[in-house]
Protein backbone atom coordinates (compact mmCIF):
# COMPACT_ATOMS: atom_id res chain seq x y z
CA UNK A 1 0.00 0.00 0.00
CA UNK A 2 1.64 3.26 -1.09
CA UNK A 3 1.42 5.81 1.73
CA UNK A 4 2.93 8.98 0.19
CA UNK A 5 0.85 11.65 -1.50
CA UNK A 6 2.70 11.63 -4.83
CA UNK A 7 2.84 7.84 -5.01
CA UNK A 8 -0.90 7.52 -4.37
CA UNK A 9 -1.75 10.32 -6.77
CA UNK A 10 0.36 8.69 -9.49
CA UNK A 11 -1.32 5.32 -8.97
CA UNK A 12 -4.77 6.91 -9.09
CA UNK A 13 -3.88 8.85 -12.24
CA UNK A 14 -2.48 5.80 -14.01
CA UNK A 15 -5.44 3.73 -12.92
CA UNK A 16 -7.87 6.32 -14.24
CA UNK A 17 -6.13 6.41 -17.60
CA UNK A 18 -6.09 2.61 -17.83
CA UNK A 19 -9.76 2.29 -16.89
CA UNK A 20 -10.78 5.02 -19.32
CA UNK A 21 -8.79 3.49 -22.16
CA UNK A 22 -10.36 0.08 -21.66
CA UNK A 23 -13.83 1.58 -21.74
CA UNK A 24 -13.16 3.70 -24.82
CA UNK A 25 -11.17 1.17 -26.82
CA UNK A 26 -13.11 -2.05 -27.14
CA UNK A 27 -15.68 -1.17 -24.48
CA UNK A 28 -14.02 -3.59 -22.07
CA UNK A 29 -16.25 -3.06 -19.05
CA UNK A 30 -15.16 -6.27 -17.30
CA UNK A 31 -11.45 -5.53 -17.65
CA UNK A 32 -11.84 -1.89 -16.61
CA UNK A 33 -13.92 -2.82 -13.58
CA UNK A 34 -11.48 -5.52 -12.45
CA UNK A 35 -8.51 -3.16 -12.83
CA UNK A 36 -10.32 -0.43 -10.88
CA UNK A 37 -11.23 -2.82 -8.04
CA UNK A 38 -7.66 -4.10 -7.76
CA UNK A 39 -6.21 -0.59 -7.73
CA UNK A 40 -8.64 0.86 -5.18
CA UNK A 41 -8.34 -2.18 -2.94
CA UNK A 42 -4.55 -1.94 -2.93
CA UNK A 43 -4.61 1.79 -2.17
CA UNK A 44 -7.18 1.36 0.66
CA UNK A 45 -7.99 4.60 2.50
CA UNK A 46 -10.30 7.08 0.81
CA UNK A 47 -9.64 5.50 -2.59
CA UNK A 48 -11.12 2.18 -1.44
CA UNK A 49 -13.97 4.03 0.26
CA UNK A 50 -14.82 5.71 -3.05
CA UNK A 51 -14.84 2.32 -4.74
CA UNK A 52 -17.13 0.91 -2.05
CA UNK A 53 -19.60 3.75 -2.57
CA UNK A 54 -19.59 3.19 -6.32
CA UNK A 55 -20.21 -0.52 -5.72
CA UNK A 56 -23.64 -0.08 -4.17
CA UNK A 57 -25.02 3.45 -4.74
CA UNK A 58 -27.48 3.41 -7.63
CA UNK A 59 -26.59 5.81 -10.43
CA UNK A 60 -22.88 6.34 -9.66
CA UNK A 61 -21.75 4.04 -12.49
CA UNK A 62 -23.21 4.46 -16.03
CA UNK A 63 -25.93 1.92 -16.76
CA UNK A 64 -24.04 0.24 -19.62
CA UNK A 65 -21.13 -0.61 -17.27
CA UNK A 66 -23.12 -1.21 -14.09
CA UNK A 67 -23.16 -5.02 -14.14
CA UNK A 68 -19.38 -5.28 -14.65
CA UNK A 69 -18.50 -2.72 -12.01
CA UNK A 70 -21.03 -4.07 -9.52
CA UNK A 71 -19.52 -7.54 -9.81
CA UNK A 72 -15.89 -6.38 -9.58
CA UNK A 73 -16.34 -3.73 -6.91
CA UNK A 74 -18.41 -6.05 -4.74
CA UNK A 75 -15.07 -7.44 -3.55
CA UNK A 76 -14.39 -4.05 -1.97
CA UNK A 77 -17.88 -4.04 -0.47
CA UNK A 78 -17.42 -7.45 1.13
CA UNK A 79 -13.69 -7.69 1.80
CA UNK A 80 -10.90 -5.29 0.89
CA UNK A 81 -7.29 -6.59 0.80
CA UNK A 82 -5.91 -7.48 4.24
CA UNK A 83 -2.76 -6.53 6.12
CA UNK A 84 0.00 -8.97 7.07
CA UNK A 85 -0.73 -11.07 10.19
CA UNK A 86 2.58 -10.12 11.85
CA UNK A 87 1.89 -6.41 11.37
CA UNK A 88 -1.62 -6.74 12.82
CA UNK A 89 -0.37 -8.73 15.82
CA UNK A 90 2.31 -6.11 16.49
CA UNK A 91 -0.25 -3.32 16.27
CA UNK A 92 -2.62 -5.00 18.76
CA UNK A 93 0.14 -5.76 21.26
CA UNK A 94 1.54 -2.23 20.99
CA UNK A 95 -1.88 -0.61 21.41
CA UNK A 96 -3.05 -2.83 24.30
CA UNK A 97 0.41 -3.13 25.87
CA UNK A 98 0.36 -6.90 26.35
CA UNK A 99 0.90 -10.12 24.38
CA UNK A 100 -2.14 -11.38 22.48
CA UNK A 101 -2.07 -14.60 24.52
CA UNK A 102 -2.73 -12.54 27.66
CA UNK A 103 -5.36 -10.35 26.04
CA UNK A 104 -7.50 -13.10 24.51
CA UNK A 105 -8.17 -16.76 25.24
CA UNK A 106 -8.36 -17.27 21.46
CA UNK A 107 -7.47 -14.98 18.57
CA UNK A 108 -7.96 -15.93 14.92
CA UNK A 109 -5.06 -14.73 12.78
CA UNK A 110 -7.08 -14.62 9.57
CA UNK A 111 -9.56 -11.70 9.51
CA UNK A 112 -13.19 -12.41 8.67
CA UNK A 113 -13.71 -8.91 7.24
CA UNK A 114 -11.56 -6.12 5.87
CA UNK A 115 -12.43 -2.58 4.81
CA UNK A 116 -10.81 0.69 3.78
CA UNK A 117 -9.47 1.64 7.25
CA UNK A 118 -9.15 -1.62 9.17
CA UNK A 119 -9.83 -5.35 9.33
CA UNK A 120 -11.77 -7.48 11.82
CA UNK A 121 -10.75 -10.67 13.66
CA UNK A 122 -12.71 -13.22 15.68
CA UNK A 123 -11.48 -13.58 19.26
CA UNK A 124 -12.61 -14.85 22.66
CA UNK A 125 -12.07 -13.02 25.94
CA UNK A 126 -10.76 -14.86 28.97
CA UNK A 127 -14.32 -14.97 30.38
CA UNK A 128 -15.54 -16.79 27.25
CA UNK A 129 -17.21 -13.79 25.55
CA UNK A 130 -16.90 -13.93 21.75
CA UNK A 131 -15.74 -10.60 20.31
CA UNK A 132 -14.88 -8.87 17.05
CA UNK A 133 -11.53 -7.07 17.14
CA UNK A 134 -11.23 -4.27 14.58
CA UNK A 135 -7.64 -3.22 13.91
CA UNK A 136 -6.45 -0.34 11.76
CA UNK A 137 -4.26 -1.24 8.79
CA UNK A 138 -0.66 -0.22 9.59
CA UNK A 139 0.19 2.96 7.69
CA UNK A 140 -3.46 3.79 6.96
CA UNK A 141 -3.24 7.09 8.83
CA UNK A 142 -0.50 8.30 6.50
CA UNK A 143 -2.39 7.01 3.46
CA UNK A 144 -5.59 8.85 4.46
CA UNK A 145 -3.66 12.08 5.06
CA UNK A 146 -2.06 11.70 1.63
CA UNK A 147 -5.48 11.18 0.04
CA UNK A 148 -6.81 14.28 1.79
CA UNK A 149 -3.85 16.30 0.51
CA UNK A 150 -4.67 15.06 -2.99
CA UNK A 151 -8.28 16.00 -2.38
CA UNK A 152 -6.97 19.51 -1.70
CA UNK A 153 -5.68 19.59 -5.27
CA UNK A 154 -9.14 18.60 -6.52
CA UNK A 155 -10.72 21.30 -4.32
CA UNK A 156 -8.47 23.90 -5.92
CA UNK A 157 -9.53 22.73 -9.38
CA UNK A 158 -13.21 22.97 -8.43
CA UNK A 159 -12.65 26.44 -7.06
CA UNK A 160 -11.08 27.55 -10.33
CA UNK A 161 -13.99 26.16 -12.32
CA UNK A 162 -16.83 27.45 -10.20
CA UNK A 163 -15.38 30.31 -8.20
CA UNK A 164 -15.96 30.86 -4.53
CA UNK A 165 -19.72 30.41 -4.89
CA UNK A 166 -19.14 26.69 -5.40
CA UNK A 167 -18.27 26.40 -1.72
CA UNK A 168 -15.62 23.76 -2.36
CA UNK A 169 -13.23 24.98 0.34
CA UNK A 170 -15.90 24.65 3.03
CA UNK A 171 -16.93 21.24 1.70
CA UNK A 172 -13.37 19.92 1.65
CA UNK A 173 -12.77 21.21 5.20
CA UNK A 174 -15.73 19.18 6.36
CA UNK A 175 -14.64 16.10 4.38
CA UNK A 176 -11.15 16.32 5.90
CA UNK A 177 -12.51 16.60 9.46
CA UNK A 178 -14.93 13.70 9.09
CA UNK A 179 -12.45 11.28 7.52
CA UNK A 180 -9.77 12.10 10.08
CA UNK A 181 -12.33 11.22 12.75
CA UNK A 182 -12.65 7.74 11.21
CA UNK A 183 -9.06 7.08 12.27
CA UNK A 184 -10.01 7.56 15.95
CA UNK A 185 -11.51 4.32 17.26
CA UNK A 186 -11.95 5.81 20.75
CA UNK A 187 -14.31 8.38 19.26
CA UNK A 188 -16.08 5.63 17.31
CA UNK A 189 -16.53 3.59 20.49
CA UNK A 190 -18.20 6.54 22.22
CA UNK A 191 -20.52 7.02 19.25
CA UNK A 192 -21.36 3.33 19.14
CA UNK A 193 -22.44 3.44 22.78
CA UNK A 194 -24.43 6.61 22.12
CA UNK A 195 -26.41 4.83 19.41
CA UNK A 196 -26.91 1.83 21.71
CA UNK A 197 -28.49 4.15 24.27
CA UNK A 198 -30.92 5.48 21.64
CA UNK A 199 -32.53 2.10 20.98
CA UNK A 200 -32.62 0.25 24.33
CA UNK A 201 -36.10 -1.20 23.84
CA UNK A 202 -36.22 -1.91 20.10
CA UNK A 203 -35.98 -5.71 19.71
CA UNK A 204 -35.08 -5.45 16.01
CA UNK A 205 -32.17 -2.99 16.30
CA UNK A 206 -28.96 -4.50 17.68
CA UNK A 207 -25.78 -2.51 18.28
CA UNK A 208 -22.78 -4.41 19.66
CA UNK A 209 -21.52 -3.48 23.12
CA UNK A 210 -17.98 -2.05 23.18
CA UNK A 211 -15.35 -3.80 25.31
CA UNK A 212 -13.44 -0.72 26.56
CA UNK A 213 -10.57 -2.60 28.24
CA UNK A 214 -9.65 -4.11 24.85
CA UNK A 215 -10.08 -0.88 22.84
CA UNK A 216 -7.79 2.04 22.02
CA UNK A 217 -7.47 4.68 19.33
CA UNK A 218 -6.44 2.02 16.76
CA UNK A 219 -8.11 -1.14 18.12
CA UNK A 220 -11.86 -1.46 18.75
CA UNK A 221 -13.25 -4.60 20.38
CA UNK A 222 -17.00 -5.26 20.47
CA UNK A 223 -19.21 -8.20 21.42
CA UNK A 224 -19.60 -10.46 18.36
CA UNK A 225 -22.94 -10.60 16.54
CA UNK A 226 -23.97 -12.85 13.65
CA UNK A 227 -26.14 -12.39 10.58
CA UNK A 228 -26.22 -12.56 6.78
CA UNK A 229 -25.19 -9.88 4.30
CA UNK A 230 -27.45 -7.65 2.19
CA UNK A 231 -27.14 -9.80 -0.94
CA UNK A 232 -28.45 -12.81 1.00
CA UNK A 233 -31.16 -10.77 2.76
CA UNK A 234 -32.35 -9.45 -0.63
CA UNK A 235 -33.16 -13.04 -1.68
CA UNK A 236 -35.43 -13.75 1.27
CA UNK A 237 -39.26 -13.79 1.00
CA UNK A 238 -41.02 -10.43 0.69
CA UNK A 239 -42.37 -10.35 4.28
CA UNK A 240 -38.81 -10.65 5.62
CA UNK A 241 -37.49 -7.98 3.24
CA UNK A 242 -40.39 -5.74 4.29
CA UNK A 243 -39.47 -6.18 7.97
CA UNK A 244 -35.81 -5.37 7.22
CA UNK A 245 -36.79 -2.15 5.44
CA UNK A 246 -38.92 -1.10 8.42
CA UNK A 247 -36.02 -1.70 10.81
CA UNK A 248 -33.58 0.24 8.62
CA UNK A 249 -35.95 3.22 8.46
CA UNK A 250 -36.46 3.21 12.26
CA UNK A 251 -32.71 3.12 12.85
CA UNK A 252 -31.84 5.93 10.43
CA UNK A 253 -34.65 8.30 11.30
CA UNK A 254 -34.74 7.37 14.96
CA UNK A 255 -31.14 8.55 15.08
CA UNK A 256 -31.92 11.67 13.05
CA UNK A 257 -35.16 12.84 14.61
CA UNK A 258 -34.87 11.50 18.15
CA UNK A 259 -31.13 11.60 18.80
CA UNK A 260 -30.20 14.45 16.46
CA UNK A 261 -27.37 12.37 14.97
CA UNK A 262 -26.90 10.17 11.93
CA UNK A 263 -24.47 7.49 10.87
CA UNK A 264 -23.31 8.81 7.51
CA UNK A 265 -21.83 5.53 6.25
CA UNK A 266 -24.69 3.32 4.98
CA UNK A 267 -22.25 0.79 3.50
CA UNK A 268 -24.03 -2.58 3.08
CA UNK A 269 -21.22 -4.33 4.95
CA UNK A 270 -22.24 -2.40 8.05
CA UNK A 271 -25.47 -4.41 8.39
CA UNK A 272 -25.94 -8.01 9.58
CA UNK A 273 -29.43 -9.30 8.85
CA UNK A 274 -30.97 -11.74 11.31
CA UNK A 275 -34.43 -13.28 11.66
CA UNK A 276 -37.82 -11.51 11.73
CA UNK A 277 -36.49 -8.11 10.63
CA UNK A 278 -33.66 -8.03 13.16
CA UNK A 279 -30.54 -6.12 12.02
CA UNK A 280 -27.17 -5.58 13.71
CA UNK A 281 -25.66 -2.19 12.90
CA UNK A 282 -21.87 -1.87 12.70
CA UNK A 283 -19.25 0.86 12.15
CA UNK A 284 -19.86 4.27 13.70
CA UNK A 285 -16.74 5.99 12.40
CA UNK A 286 -18.62 8.67 10.44
CA UNK A 287 -21.33 10.13 12.68
CA UNK A 288 -22.70 13.64 12.16
CA UNK A 289 -24.62 15.91 14.52
CA UNK A 290 -27.83 16.90 12.74
CA UNK A 291 -28.09 20.71 12.45
CA UNK A 292 -31.45 22.28 13.35
CA UNK A 293 -33.13 19.07 14.47
CA UNK A 294 -36.29 21.05 15.30
CA UNK A 295 -36.56 22.23 11.69
CA UNK A 296 -35.92 18.68 10.46
CA UNK A 297 -38.73 17.34 12.63
CA UNK A 298 -41.10 20.01 11.27
CA UNK A 299 -40.17 19.06 7.69
CA UNK A 300 -40.81 15.38 8.33
CA UNK A 301 -44.14 16.11 10.03
CA UNK A 302 -45.14 18.27 7.06
CA UNK A 303 -44.23 15.46 4.63
CA UNK A 304 -46.29 12.95 6.61
CA UNK A 305 -49.24 15.38 6.56
CA UNK A 306 -48.59 16.11 2.84
CA UNK A 307 -48.34 19.80 3.67
CA UNK A 308 -46.33 21.07 0.70
CA UNK A 309 -46.11 24.74 1.79
CA UNK A 310 -44.81 24.04 5.30
CA UNK A 311 -42.35 21.51 3.91
CA UNK A 312 -40.93 24.03 1.44
CA UNK A 313 -40.59 26.64 4.18
CA UNK A 314 -38.62 24.10 6.20
CA UNK A 315 -36.25 23.44 3.29
CA UNK A 316 -35.59 27.17 2.89
CA UNK A 317 -34.84 27.50 6.61
CA UNK A 318 -32.66 24.39 6.82
CA UNK A 319 -30.55 25.20 3.75
CA UNK A 320 -30.58 29.00 4.13
CA UNK A 321 -31.39 29.50 0.44
CA UNK A 322 -32.12 32.75 -1.41
CA UNK A 323 -34.69 33.22 -4.20
CA UNK A 324 -33.24 32.09 -7.53
CA UNK A 325 -32.43 29.07 -9.62
CA UNK A 326 -30.58 27.23 -6.86
CA UNK A 327 -33.44 27.60 -4.38
CA UNK A 328 -35.93 26.35 -6.97
CA UNK A 329 -33.78 23.28 -7.56
CA UNK A 330 -33.16 22.69 -3.83
CA UNK A 331 -36.90 22.78 -3.12
CA UNK A 332 -37.65 20.39 -5.96
CA UNK A 333 -34.80 18.01 -5.11
CA UNK A 334 -35.68 17.91 -1.40
CA UNK A 335 -39.30 17.23 -2.25
CA UNK A 336 -38.27 14.28 -4.43
CA UNK A 337 -36.04 12.93 -1.65
CA UNK A 338 -39.07 12.98 0.68
CA UNK A 339 -41.33 11.15 -1.75
CA UNK A 340 -41.27 7.97 0.42
CA UNK A 341 -43.16 10.01 3.06
CA UNK A 342 -45.40 12.14 0.83
CA UNK A 343 -46.48 9.10 -1.21
CA UNK A 344 -46.34 6.50 1.58
CA UNK A 345 -46.65 3.50 1.29
CA UNK A 346 -43.73 3.74 -1.12
CA UNK A 347 -41.50 1.35 -3.06
CA UNK A 348 -37.90 2.60 -3.18
CA UNK A 349 -36.36 1.18 -6.37
CA UNK A 350 -33.35 1.68 -8.61
CA UNK A 351 -35.15 4.01 -11.04
CA UNK A 352 -36.07 6.37 -8.21
CA UNK A 353 -32.52 6.34 -6.83
CA UNK A 354 -30.87 6.92 -10.22
CA UNK A 355 -33.19 9.87 -10.83
CA UNK A 356 -32.01 11.50 -7.58
CA UNK A 357 -28.32 11.04 -8.46
CA UNK A 358 -28.83 12.38 -11.99
CA UNK A 359 -30.66 15.40 -10.60
CA UNK A 360 -27.71 16.17 -8.32
CA UNK A 361 -25.28 15.88 -11.22
CA UNK A 362 -27.36 18.22 -13.32
CA UNK A 363 -27.45 20.77 -10.53
CA UNK A 364 -23.66 20.76 -10.22
CA UNK A 365 -23.42 21.68 -13.89
CA UNK A 366 -25.94 24.47 -13.42
CA UNK A 367 -23.99 25.91 -10.48
CA UNK A 368 -20.76 25.93 -12.47
CA UNK A 369 -21.98 27.46 -15.69
CA UNK A 370 -25.20 29.42 -15.10
CA UNK A 371 -25.50 32.96 -13.77
CA UNK A 372 -28.12 34.14 -11.31
CA UNK A 373 -28.32 30.83 -9.46
CA UNK A 374 -27.89 32.47 -6.02
CA UNK A 375 -26.04 29.40 -4.81
CA UNK A 376 -25.32 29.08 -1.08
CA UNK A 377 -22.95 26.44 0.34
CA UNK A 378 -24.55 23.51 2.13
CA UNK A 379 -24.76 23.95 5.92
CA UNK A 380 -22.42 21.76 8.01
CA UNK A 381 -23.55 18.14 7.98
CA UNK A 382 -25.67 18.38 4.84
CA UNK A 383 -22.88 17.19 2.54
CA UNK A 384 -22.77 13.90 4.43
CA UNK A 385 -26.57 13.79 4.58
CA UNK A 386 -26.44 13.42 0.79
CA UNK A 387 -24.05 10.49 1.21
CA UNK A 388 -26.50 8.89 3.64
CA UNK A 389 -29.48 9.63 1.40
CA UNK A 390 -28.05 8.04 -1.74
CA UNK A 391 -26.49 5.07 0.05
CA UNK A 392 -29.43 4.32 2.35
CA UNK A 393 -31.98 4.49 -0.46
CA UNK A 394 -29.78 2.18 -2.57
CA UNK A 395 -29.80 -0.38 0.25
CA UNK A 396 -33.60 -0.11 0.48
CA UNK A 397 -33.80 -0.52 -3.30
CA UNK A 398 -32.11 -3.91 -3.06
CA UNK A 399 -34.75 -5.09 -0.60
CA UNK A 400 -37.40 -4.44 -3.28
CA UNK A 401 -40.46 -3.89 -1.07
CA UNK A 402 -43.25 -1.39 -0.40
CA UNK A 403 -43.40 0.08 3.12
CA UNK A 404 -45.57 2.62 4.96
CA UNK A 405 -42.63 4.82 5.95
CA UNK A 406 -44.94 7.65 7.07
CA UNK A 407 -46.50 5.41 9.71
CA UNK A 408 -43.06 4.45 11.05
CA UNK A 409 -42.03 8.08 11.35
CA UNK A 410 -45.32 9.19 12.88
CA UNK A 411 -44.69 6.72 15.70
CA UNK A 412 -41.13 8.02 16.16
CA UNK A 413 -42.16 11.68 16.14
CA UNK A 414 -44.92 11.08 18.68
CA UNK A 415 -42.19 10.71 21.33
CA UNK A 416 -40.58 14.15 20.79
CA UNK A 417 -41.83 17.78 20.77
Amino acid sequence: MPEGRLGRLARLGLGGLTTGARLLVGRDSDGAATAAAELLGTLRGLAAKAGQIASYVDGFVPEEHRASFDKALSTLRANAPTSAPAAIRARIEEELDAPIAQLFARFETEPFASASIGQVHHATLTDGTEVAVKVQHPGIDRAVLADLDNAGVLESMLGNLGGRKFGSKQAMTEVRARFLEELDYELEAARQERFRALFPDDPKIRIPRVVPERSTKRVLTSVLHHGVDLDTAALRPEPERHAYAETLWRFVFGGNLIGGIFNADPHPGNYLFGDDGEITFLDFGCVIELPNVGVARAMHRAAIARDEATFRDGVRTLLGTKPGGYEDWALDFSRRCFEPLFASPFHVDRAYNVDLVESMRGMKREILFKKGMNFVPLPPGMLFMNRLQFGFYSVLGRLDTTVDYAAIEAALLSTVP
